[in-house]
């Protein structure tokens, strides 16, 4: 079975996380542009995480676009 999404708002950072699990050391982080950072596994750079700055913002001017395919 595949893994759920969660997702969290930080108000005060104006950050939106979308993760597939929970942060850890060994991941890497990697900005794919447009203020959204993509937390990768280490061994499989496979995304399992979402870090999406200035969420409300963006939601503001119309939308909301991401840098990367989805497969639902």
């Amino acid at each position: 079975m595949a893994a759920k999404l969660t997702f969290e708002y930080d108000r005060e950072g104006d950050i939106l996380y979308i993760t597939k699990r929970p942060p850890y050391a060994e991941q890497r982080s990697e900005e794919l542009g447009d203020d959204v950072i993509a937390r990768l596994n280490p061994a499989t750079a496979a995304i399992e995480g979402l870090e999406i700055l200035f969420f409300s913002v963006r939601l503001g001017q119309g939308g909301l676009e991401l840098p990367v395919d989805a497969e639902m």
